[in-house]
């Protein structure tokens, strides 16, 4: 069974690496027959039949369930366009500076002929006057304006559509400006009281935790609620420099946690009954009270897959146990996995499933290798080889996923699991049950004195190399598993050499003379990112997308991590515009910068026309602007650093957001320098850039504009379009193509197009 688990399994993964959903009846009935020619074979065809079997029936589950899915989407004629909804708030709404975000489901559609899926993403702006408080389980008629599901496509970054269908959001929008109907102060649903339970709690926090006095609250919030948008953003990056970053969200320990403490309780109390262990013993008393403890504690965090897969582990546990039955605790583990994929077949496209199953996975293979007894030499050496384990499985995964793992994550993990799992989490419970300020400042002040010692902990190096080929992942695996064998088995030390590629896996080779160069996809904005063969620029480290979130934290410095890149020679911030410089400061945290150009104050030195290096055979040279146009009281757009860089006779023009008047200038002083092979367009294709005169004097093969989807202004401009078009240019664009990838060489130039070459069914859909 547990084989025939893992084929399932198999074929869930393997389908959502697929571009095109495949016919799920086909594979239905495929797996079924499979499934009863094993029953009727022998056992030499009968167990590869029960796995071939298990695998089909994977693809055709996650297919069915993908195409249902699919099924409820918008009209493409209703993208843009003003409709009228009646629904419900569906989830915790999550306020920001400008307004609210939250889930809604609709209910009914009241423009005649929408097409209009169930469940959307929905921002709710302040425009003159504030947007109104937006509550869980309340239902209103609202007047939105919706586009399909769309996110920034990457390599090495995050995949905002396909966290969108794995949550049933099969549009994003905005609420309109104007009348707004609040029907109901709550509709009555189950999904709904628990919402409006977990906004209770997070209420109770915010007004017993301010901000200002308590900087560890958002913690406190994300342990009880799940809730993790609570935390600053900045403690993520300490608590993934030190490992910790399981303990600060609902991790499986906790709810096992939870679940441990209200089923000893029950059990404890139940003995205490006079004749209530004749009914019933109080094992199974404790079992049931795990249990419903464990789901209560899972549904209040938002449900999320490590909380899952620890629910439905205990669940089958406390159901074998009530029997009478031990079950094995890798059955135990098979039917979890199972649960899981049944319920969420998107789940192995989060990084979490694989973490929270490895780990698990890791510490029941040691299992029965523990050291038994009860003394403290053996309690040490337990505890020692359960870090071991979990350190040492979770090690692959951490390259694959992040391209970093923190050496001091064993040390910190010493004082923080006990720490968060036996006091922080149950105090905050309590006080979410009980919201009375003593338990938080006592949470709190432990939390408190955690976060120093992680703080100490995060100058301690990282180790980084670059994101390891998937069979280097499953060597890796092959080697944790022979690493953990039982002492004395000969081999052992052989598991750490199929460890090594994963974690030390080498930088691409860039050939003398050529340079790559990734036009990311950051949306309304730019970033850049050239590479030689020992050296990295970025050009514009993209645009600030409110908020604390911009491009730097969100996609360059993931992008670069990904590469293997731990080190930056040069950074050019075009010009001062958000759209541009707004992930500055992300980068610069986070990487160090030899040297800043800018034509913009605060970022470096001046950019200046004539300004030239040379890396590896490459030649970089600034165009513009000139000395003199910084004396001119010129605008932003105007004093665009634009850079060129040469590889042999091929080229490459990066224009930032200059426009018709400078490529004027930009001719009179030089026509024959513009010639290029490939053009980044200026302005992200706006009406007023590209000019006839300059699109044929560059004369560019190839074409890219970075651009966000269905922007507000229309960028590139069909006119723009066109007149690249016409004169034989090739057209990339990031908001259909995704991120666009260049290798500049001395004989040559090619393009590919991030979207293309990685396509999923869910893009674009």
């Amino acid at each position: 069974m547990r084989l025939a688990i893992l084929a399932f399994a198999a074929g869930v993964f393997w389908l959502q690496t697929r571009a095109e959903l495949p016919l799920p009846a086909a594979w239905l009935g495929a797996g079924l027959a499979c499934l009863l020619a094993a029953r009727l074979g022998g056992c030499r065809v009968g167990r590869p039949l029960l796995l071939l079997a298990g695998f089909l029936l994977g693809v055709a589950w996650a297919g069915w369930r993908a195409e249902l899915r699919l099924d409820d989407a918008l009209g493409a004629d209703w993208e843009g366009r003003d409709v009228v909804v009646t629904g419900c708030v569906a989830g915790l709404p999550q306020p920001f500076a400008q307004g609210w975000r939250f889930e809604f489901a609709v209910d009914t559609v009241s423009t005649v002929n929408a097409v209009v899926p169930q469940r959307l993403q929905l921002a709710w702006y302040h425009g003159s006057q504030a947007a109104p408080a937006v509550e869980p389980g309340q239902r209103w008629r609202l007047t939105v304006r919706l586009k399909r599901p769309h996110g920034g496509a990457n390599p090495g970054g995050f995949d905002y559509e396909a966290w969108l269908l794995e949550r049933g959001i099969r549009a994003t929008g905005y609420v309109r400006p104007g009348p707004a109907d609040k029907l109901a102060d709550f509709v009555w649903r189950p999904a709904y009281v628990v919402e409006a339970l977990r906004a209770v709690i997070q209420r109770n926090f915010a007004r017993l935790m301010p901000a200002e006095s308590w900087p560890w609250g958002g913690i406190l919030t994300a342990l009880a609620v799940g809730d993790q948008r609570a935390v600053d953003g900045d403690l993520w990056t300490l608590f993934n420099r030190t490992g910790t970053t399981h303990l600060m969200a609902i991790s499986g320990l906790h709810v096992t946690m939870v679940a441990g403490l209200f089923g000893w309780l029950a059990a404890a109390l139940w003995r205490r009954l006079p004749g209530a262990p004749l009914l019933c013993p109080a094992q199974r008393v404790g079992l049931l009270a795990a249990a419903l403890a464990a789901a209560a504690y899972a549904l209040l965090a938002g449900f999320a897959v490590p909380a899952q897969r620890t629910l439905y582990m205990l669940l089958v546990a406390a159901a074998a146990l009530w029997s009478g039955r031990q079950p094995a605790h890798s059955r135990t583990l098979a039917l979890a996995l199972l649960a899981v994929l049944l319920a969420d077949p998107w789940a192995p496209l989060a990084a979490g499933f694989w973490l929270s199953f490895a780990a698990v996975g890791a510490l029941l293979y040691i299992g029965s290798a523990l050291p038994a007894g009860a003394g403290w030499g053996q309690r040490l050496r337990g505890w020692g080889a359960v870090q071991w384990a979990a350190t040492l499985a979770s090690l692959p995964l951490l390259m694959w996923v992040f391209q970093q793992f923190s050496l001091v994550s064993p040390l910190a993990n010493a004082l923080a699991v006990p720490l968060i799992s036996f006091a922080v989490t149950p105090l905050a419970l309590l006080a979410a049950v009980l919201p009375w300020p003593p338990l938080l400042m006592l949470a709190h002040g432990l939390l408190d004195l955690l976060m120093r010692f992680l703080f100490w902990c995060a100058a301690w190096p990282l180790w980084q190399a670059p994101a390891p080929p998937s069979w280097a992942v499953v060597l890796a695996g092959l080697g944790v598993a022979l690493c953990l064998l039982p002492r004395g088995l000969p081999g052992r030390w052989l598991g750490l050499l199929l460890v090594v590629p994963a974690v030390a896996w080498p930088p691409a080779g860039i050939p003398f003379a050529e340079a790559r160069i990734d036009v990311l996809d950051v949306g309304q904005g730019q970033a850049v990112v050239v590479r030689t063969r020992r050296h990295a620029l970025v050009y514009d480290p993209g645009p600030r997308y409110g908020g604390d979130a911009d491009a730097g934290q969100r996609v360059l410095v993931p992008y670069l991590r990904w590469l293997g890149v731990a080190r930056l020679d040069r950074v050019v911030v075009s010009h001062g515009d958000a759209d541009h410089a707004g992930g500055a400061a992300s980068l610069r945290v986070a990487l160090p910068v030899d040297r800043w150009l800018s034509s913009a104050p605060g970022f470096g030195e001046r950019c200046q026309a004539g300004q030239r290096w040379q890396w590896d055979g490459v030649d970089f040279l600034i165009l513009h602007p000139a000395a003199a146009d910084y004396d001119q009281g010129r605008g932003r757009n105007a004093l665009s650093c634009v850079l060129r860089i040469d590889a042999g006779e091929r080229r490459l023009l990066l224009t930032a957001d200059i426009e018709a008047a400078d490529e004027a200038a930009l001719i009179a002083r030089d026509a024959a320098a513009l010639r290029a092979d490939l053009l980044l367009a200026p302005h992200h294709g706006a009406a007023g850039a590209s000019s006839a005169a300059f699109v044929s004097t560059v004369d560019a093969a190839e074409v890219l504009f970075s651009a966000g989807y269905r922007n507000r202004f229309g960028h590139p401009r069909p006119a723009v379009l066109a007149r690249y078009a016409a004169g034989g240019a090739r057209l990339w664009r990031t908001d259909r193509d995704g991120a666009l990838r260049i290798r500049l060489a001395p004989q040559r130039v090619e393009v590919e197009a991030w979207r293309r070459q990685h396509r999923r069914y869910w893009h674009g859909r």
